[in-house]
């Protein structure tokens, strides 16, 4: 993979970027690249590479955010729900989702091999489905996408397996819309390090 930048410009650049639009910036070929990349090199607890990912990319990805629509309308006022339909319609002008699953079934299987870990094993698989968002969400930056993460699970969970033939043992964590960015990322405030770092030598 060509390196475009150095590690520590794109970790400074990941930013949430909401104003997408649907022009592409790299092929779908390149995008299965990068998501491969990812999916394969991201650490996983034991190596248990519970991470399972679906791309939806199209009518796929306008269909994924249909469906959460029509599900937040089944919750929110009716007088509430402006901003929300706002907020779905912009991730809806994007390229493509990211969907982040892990499985079940994988998580298991290391319980029972390892019981004496087992009540880690879930939580040292939220672990690694966060290094792979983070690591897909820079992945994107650096080919020219914006993204943010977003979570609709569990209201969506059902459907999305439903529309898509997602096996049972795929339990939804995430999802990211990406596409063109057409507005910059909000100014960001930093606490000051002193306060959330301790060096002991």
């Amino acid at each position: 993979m060509v390196n475009k930048k150095d590690f520590y410009t794109a970790i400074e650049e990941r930013r949430s970027i909401y104003g997408i639009s649907s022009e592409t910036v790299i092929s779908d070929e390149r995008i299965e690249e990068v998501i491969h990349h990812a999916v394969k090199h991201t650490p996983s607890s034991f190596n248990s590479q519970s991470a399972r990912v679906v791309v939806l990319l199209g009518d796929n990805h306008t269909k994924l955010w249909n469906i959460t629509t029509e599900s937040l309308r089944n919750i929110v006022p009716v007088d509430q729900f402006g901003p929300t339909e706002e907020k779905m319609q912009a991730f809806g002008n994007g390229y493509g989702t990211v969907l982040f699953f892990e499985d079940s079934k994988t998580i298991e299987s290391l319980q029972n091999q390892f019981a004496s870990y087992a009540d880690n094993f879930p939580i040292w698989s939220q672990h690694s489905s966060g290094m792979l968002q983070y690591v897909i969400w820079t992945s994107l930056e650096l080919e020219g996408f914006g993204a943010s993460l977003q979570h609709y699970n569990p209201l969506i969970d059902e459907d999305v397996k439903r529309e898509w033939d997602i096996p049972d043992s795929w339990n939804l964590i995430a999802q990211m819309p990406f596409g063109k960015p057409t507005l910059p990322a909000g100014e960001k405030e930093f606490k000051p390090l002193g306060e959330r770092v301790k060096i002991v030598k």
